[in-house]
């Protein structure tokens, strides 16, 4: 346990922001789950706005610094990909 003062508030902040990256991070993982589902059923119309959220949650978690840049890229560029696959 911390003794200085800066030392204990340094660890409610780093918890705080710890909750708070876990709940972003769950709420980008239901959101690319939710593409995933729609694309498996065959569902195009629910798919293409899954697609639109998911892609708006990674710019966002990218935003807040959730996940990397390029890791956003990469998962956009699939998931594009994979719908543009499922809807030919």
């Amino acid at each position: 346990m911390p003794n200085i003062k800066s030392a204990i508030k340094r660890v409610k902040v780093t918890q705080t922001r710890a909750l708070r990256n876990a709940a972003a991070k769950s709420a980008l993982r239901t959101s690319l789950r939710r593409f995933e589902t729609a694309l498996r059923e065959n569902d195009l119309e629910t798919a293409k706005g899954a697609l639109r959220n998911a892609t708006r949650s990674l710019d966002k978690a990218v935003t807040k610094g959730i996940v990397h840049r390029n890791l956003a890229a990469r998962k956009k560029s699939r998931l594009t990909k994979r719908f543009n696959k499922a809807a030919m």
